[in-house]
């Protein structure tokens, strides 16, 4: 078993005569698909056979092209100074680029048909089809016309696409300059950010100033990027008749403005519940001014349990086993197969994700594994992601693109499963260790993601007046924490780069991935509690919700287990579980 991932069921080399057919065939594809739409959209005779023909062609050439894109990313993820991979994935863009037309076209011409329900009805693989074809419907009025979309994609390559890759290079080649006994080494950046939960006090102080020192090298760039990227999102959210970039992001999420207000409001709620816990924490390590952030991710002086990466996968698949057998088999299967590029080094970049892989059935997890209980719980998190995809793998992909909410269910589920069996089955020192770590992830889901929630809102509507500075960008992320963490954290140690860390802040298509978080675990928690109730019957029912979150709202994928998004006794009753653990946590580290 190797450590690092194979990408070889995907393609064995940028060379290989597979790859080759491949991007041939992603090329000819827009060509076909454009003389296809030409040929046949000038009216809706046959309408149901040239919907059929279309979307059979699209799923034939959008494939491969899908394929190489997974190829090209996961090289660069691992390898950010992989030429080829950057130079592929350029060339990539501009083939994706062309297919914008076709797409536009056979879009507004599907909504010149009037009888398309009847149309649906008639034909098995449009009623499987039913609900992406809807949604085109249902977006039509936010389309441009065919010139502007495609002049729109092709800008985008050298616009936030750009921007995105320089920024994501910038980061992951950030060498860290750091004393590590006596001696000063150059360390990768995601190497010293795992140092916040080391148990050396000296140490963790040492990493965050190193870290917040080493991000003044890129912050103009980092700046310069961010305010691209949002700037362009601003202009083409107004552009296709949106209130706003939030606005758009919730259309594209299926997700009702009601169902974020009620939750924020719910977490706004339940803030002071989470103060408590930081307040203890800092009292613990002797801190009189609030948590600082370098001690957010301390270990407790209670001796903190560290795995080895074959223990993860034995406690993992053990515990995933007592849910069920499918789950445990599928991580088992992620474990043996080579789906997880496990360490950090460096050229790798920081953090860990799931890309789920529909056209091999498979899923690659990059981890920056050190030991600790939250490298643990990120295992299982990411895992959560892969068995979200492997209960998609028999769809096409039309339905396998879920919205951002749901996309943190499975994985939050699957973190929960592993929390909950570490805590059960320690001793007492133990057991107050690892509920400190549940609810240490916690707070960042619910306190920090709601921070984040904030900055970006903030962000953007003063990027719609000018482009913010390093130090704007700094005191608003600043006064964001604040407002989160309240008096809580030593405003004197705080994380004013933040901004320069998180990747998602830096997606033109993928705005405020941050309240998903929050969604994914509160959902989950609200899923969990089901399961505890009806046992083994939830099990096949989840396994179908999973399945179902590509061709459904929110709303209805919740009424699938009697969940009532909008009503705010849902999310209280799932942040007060979170209380539950928070106030057993006081009660057992009173005396420390």
């Amino acid at each position: 078993m190797s450590l690092k991932w194979s990408l070889d069921e995907l393609f064995t080399s940028f060379e290989s005569n597979e790859f080759k057919d491949a991007y041939e065939k992603s090329e000819r594809g827009s060509f076909e698909l454009t003389k296809f739409s030409k040929e046949n959209f000038n009216n809706t005779d046959n309408a149901k056979e040239k919907i059929e023909k279309c979307l059979k062609l699209t799923l034939e050439y959008m494939t491969p092209l899908d394929r190489i894109f997974a190829y090209c990313s996961l090289t660069f993820s691992v390898d950010t100074k992989n030429e080829k991979a950057v130079q592929v994935l350029g060339q990539m863009r501009k083939i994706d680029s062309a297919y914008t037309k076709p797409t536009i076209l056979f879009e507004k011409w599907l909504c010149k048909i009037e009888n398309l329900d009847e149309i649906i009805a008639s034909s098995v693989f449009l009623t499987d089809n039913k609900f992406y074809l809807n949604e085109i419907i249902n977006s039509a009025q936010y389309l441009l016309d065919d010139q502007t979309e495609m002049l729109i994609s092709n800008l985008r390559n050298t616009g936030s696409n750009a921007w995105r890759t320089l920024q994501s290079k910038l980061s992951s080649s950030i060498l860290v300059d750091i004393e590590i006994d006596g001696e000063t080494k150059k360390l990768p950046l995601s190497t010293v950010r795992n140092m916040a939960y080391s148990p050396d006090k000296e140490l963790r102080k040492r990493a965050y100033h190193a870290e917040l020192e080493s991000y003044k090298i890129y912050e103009e760039a980092s700046a310069a990027a961010l305010n691209s990227i949002k700037g362009e999102v601003l202009t083409l959210s107004e552009l296709r008749g949106f209130d706003s970039p939030l606005a758009e992001t919730l259309h594209k999420s299926k997700m009702d403005k009601e169902t974020l207000d009620t939750m924020l409001s719910a977490m706004e709620d339940f803030l002071p519940v989470f103060h408590k816990y930081f307040k203890r924490k800092a009292k613990i390590f002797g801190h009189k001014n609030g948590l600082p952030f370098y001690d957010m991710f301390a270990p407790l002086p209670v001796g903190s349990s560290s795995y080895t990466y074959d223990e993860t996968k034995e406690f993992i698949t053990t515990n995933f086993r007592e849910f069920s057998s499918e789950l445990a088999d599928y991580a088992q299967n992620a474990f043996d197969k080579n789906w997880i590029d496990v360490k950090p080094r460096e050229g790798k970049r920081g953090g860990a994700f799931c890309y789920n892989l529909p056209m091999i059935k498979e899923s690659r997890i990059m981890l920056n594994f050190d030991g600790s209980l939250k490298n643990v719980t990120t295992v299982a998190h990411e895992l959560g992601h892969g068995y979200h995809g492997y209960n998609l793998k028999d769809e096409n992909s039309f339905n396998t693109s879920y919205p951002m909410p749901l996309a943190e269910t499975a994985s939050t589920f699957c973190e929960t499963i592993v929390q909950k069996a570490a805590i059960k089955s320690a001793d007492d020192s133990a057991a107050l260790s690892l509920l400190e770590g549940s609810i240490q992830g916690y707070g960042q889901i619910i306190v920090d993601i709601y921070a984040r929630f904030l900055f970006e809102s903030e962000l953007f509507e003063t990027r719609k007046d000018h482009e913010l500075s390093v130090t704007e960008l700094k005191d608003l992320i600043a006064k964001a924490q604040k407002a989160a963490y309240g008096d809580a954290v030593d405003h004197d140690f705080l994380h004013p780069y933040m901004w320069m860390n998180k990747p998602h802040y830096y997606s033109a298509t993928r705005n405020f991935y941050n309240f998903p978080y929050s969604f994914g675990l509160l959902f989950a928690k609200g899923l969990y509690a089901e399961y505890l109730s009806r046992g083994e019957s939830f099990i096949k029912e989840y396994d179908v919700l999973l399945n179902r979150t590509g061709k459904n709202n929110i709303t209805d994928v919740a009424k699938m287990m009697n969940i009532d998004v909008n009503s705010k006794e849902f999310w209280v009753s799932s942040l007060k579980e979170i209380e539950k653990e928070i106030e057993l946590f006081l009660e057992l580290s009173k005396n420390l």
